[in-house]
């Protein structure tokens, strides 16, 4: 066969494909199929990854949809919506997961470098407003410390 021929039978068989998962989709024998196909999780998995970039454009550009927003909107402002949604945020596993997150973000080495750079900062700051204070003749807070230290009479 030649490389044309090859080609041109691609082109058909293509033709022959679309229509029957046209037809496959489509009809009761389709449904049933999809139905107990999508109960295997092997095939479900596989079948979510392949179609996983198309959903991801799908959701944005609804996303962008006006009239999708306001549906949205409209759902999460409904009294029960917004019940269930408190009631999420109170619960023992959300707050699990919250506090799994922070100790994560906490442990990172970028988040523990920003958290030392602004720490860093600060003490610039506090100490540059120290020198400003010790300038400007105000009263000094040193001998505060030592108000905290006082030995309690126990006995």
């Amino acid at each position: 066969m030649s490389e044309d021929q090859m080609k041109q039978q691609l082109v058909i068989d293509q033709k022959a494909v679309k229509e029957t998962l046209q037809q496959m989709l489509t009809s009761d024998q389709g449904k049933k199929f999809w139905e107990s196909a999508l109960k295997d999780p092997k095939f479900a998995e596989s079948f979510a990854k392949g179609l996983q970039a198309e959903h991801e454009k799908m959701m944005k550009a609804l996303m962008k949809d006006p009239d999708y927003q306001a549906l949205m909107i409209d759902i999460l402002k409904d009294p029960e919506m917004e019940k269930a949604m408190v009631d999420v945020l109170k619960s023992k596993e959300f707050r699990q997961h919250l506090q799994k997150v922070i100790t994560e973000t906490l442990n990172s080495p970028l988040y523990q470098a920003k958290i030392q750079d602004m720490l860093m900062k600060a003490a610039e700051k506090v100490q540059q407003g120290g020198e400003k204070q010790e300038e400007g003749g105000g009263e000094g807070g040193e001998g505060e410390e030592s108000t905290g230290n006082q030995q309690g009479g126990g006995g």
